[in-house]
């Protein structure tokens, strides 16, 4: 019965937080991420597989961003809290007129590092691949702080 129940409280959360509706087929790992963060990777009944990371304190997306390449996920799409399309822009934007207070953002480059340091916790993120079919899991005894987790072969082809 306890799984039945996390997978409710994991749609309402995703529903609450990022106004996406979606029916959770399985999780496929409940991972530890960090020292104070928790990755849950979870399939859709749609076939998408998506990653929820919750931080005990703040992250970033930058962080966010690390995680994934650590776990072997690859990111599709990094969806914003409450379905807010210009959340990363307009967060990065205030933070580049933070440091250059006359300056205006002029394109996509000038913007790309301060993406970095939007907050983003918790971060729910469709995956693309995951790589070598090996989610991985923090584990601070291991030599590189990361070992295997869950065998899962993942990769959305995409149709159009």
């Amino acid at each position: 019965m306890k799984p039945l129940l996390d997978e409710v409280n994991l749609q309402k959360l995703v529903q609450a937080t990022f106004g996406l509706r979606v029916e959770i087929k399985s999780v496929v790992a409940k991972v530890p991420a960090s020292a104070g963060t928790l990755a849950t990777v979870f399939l859709s009944d749609k076939g998408l597989l998506f990653t929820l990371i919750v931080a005990r304190g703040g992250q970033n997306l930058g962080d966010v961003k690390k995680i994934l390449t650590r776990m072997n996920l690859k990111p599709e799409q990094f969806l914003p809290p409450h379905a807010d399309a210009q959340y990363f822009d307009r967060i990065a934007e205030k933070k580049f007129q933070e440091v250059f207070p006359s300056r205006k953002a002029t394109n996509d480059a000038d913007l790309a590092f301060y993406r970095t340091l939007v907050p983003y916790n918790p971060a729910l993120v469709q995956i693309a691949e995951v790589t070598n079919g090996v989610i991985k899991q923090y584990d601070s005894d291991a030599a590189t702080h990361w070992r295997p987790g869950v065998k899962f072969a993942y990769r959305r082809i995409k149709t159009s």
